[in-house]
């Protein structure tokens, strides 16, 4: 008669785990740091250097992104002022902003989202929902949607 030493044990469930659909909602940020159309772009250039951050969304009174500043908007406004030999930095969001605005709708997939990234070299992309501004989503956020998920689980 021959023993195992493995000793008692149980068959691991057969159940086979979903396909991961991570959504860009999952993973994107909802506390922003916004800017509006007539701030001056030294408090804009204040805030973005106190946060850490490299640019974001400008919305009006109803949350309805109609801009978004930037770092390199704000070096406009630099080099506006030292070729006027002007110290201060009078300009206002609204004349430095981008309002050519692509936005990206909160169930889109985080593989989608990358491809976007990729195809239109933009930092980040402001998620909107019915018309208003509910979160921003950029490329590390992907990158840690991606980190978080089981490898074989993927879904596209």
């Amino acid at each position: 008669m021959v023993k195992s030493y493995q000793g008692a044990f149980t068959m691991k469930s057969t159940q086979i785990e979903e396909p991961q659909s991570v959504t860009v909602a999952d993973y994107m940020a909802t506390k922003l740091i916004t800017f509006k159309e007539y701030q001056p772009i030294n408090e804009v250039m204040e805030l973005l250097l106190k946060n850490k951050i490299s640019g974001g969304p400008v919305c009006n009174e109803d949350n309805e992104i109609i801009g978004i500043i930037s770092e390199g908007d704000c070096l406009k406004e630099i080099v506006r002022g030292k070729y006027n030999n002007t110290p201060k930095l009078p300009g206002l969001v609204k004349d430095h902003m981008a309002t050519n605005i692509i936005s990206i709708p909160p169930e889109t997939n985080i593989f989608e989202a990358a491809n976007m990234f990729l195809r239109m070299r933009f930092r980040r992309f402001p998620v909107i929902k019915e018309e208003k501004l509910i979160g921003q989503i950029s490329q590390r956020d992907i990158m840690r949607a991606v980190q978080s998920m089981k490898e074989v689980n993927w879904k596209h």
